[in-house]
């Protein structure tokens, strides 16, 4: 039951990934460029995300348990460390020039074509060097 409630929310974010155009990069670029002919309509989309995600979150934890789950699994690191802004300024600039993050990209990869596959295949292949050099990286940072 929990692997089916996951893959139906996965779904349901993929769905609605597609139906806000978020998997459109020409769309996603169009929203990042501020000093150009900008798009605020993604601006829509995220504070709407944030609306929903804030009431789900006040009435999910006020349950002593979730459904599908024993207990909660909250995040227990805080701090704004070397490795989460590095990470964050990367995912900031990969989404800026190609107009793809993972969950779009996923959500694309049905329709996208080609352009959509490299960039799936090259965060695949980035996921799997950070996975090889991940203790030298956390020495270093």
């Amino acid at each position: 039951m929990k692997t089916m409630m996951a893959g139906l929310a996965g779904l349901l974010f993929g769905i609605g990934l597609v139906v806000a155009d978020m998997t459109n990069p020409a769309k996603v670029r169009a929203f990042l460029d501020i000093g150009g002919n900008w798009d605020p309509s993604l601006a829509i989309v995220m504070v709407t995300a944030l609306l929903v995600t804030g009431i789900g979150y006040r009435l999910v934890f006020k349950r002593d348990k979730p459904l599908f789950a024993p207990t909660f699994q909250t995040p227990t690191n805080t701090a704004l460390d070397a490795r989460l802004l590095i990470g964050a300024g990367l995912f900031g600039v990969g989404w800026g020039l190609v107009g793809l993050c993972p969950g779009p990209a996923i959500a694309a990869l049905s329709f996208g074509g080609w352009p959509v596959l490299g960039f799936f295949a090259a965060m695949a292949a980035g996921m799997g060097l950070y996975a090889m050099v991940e203790d030298q990286i956390a020495k270093v940072v």
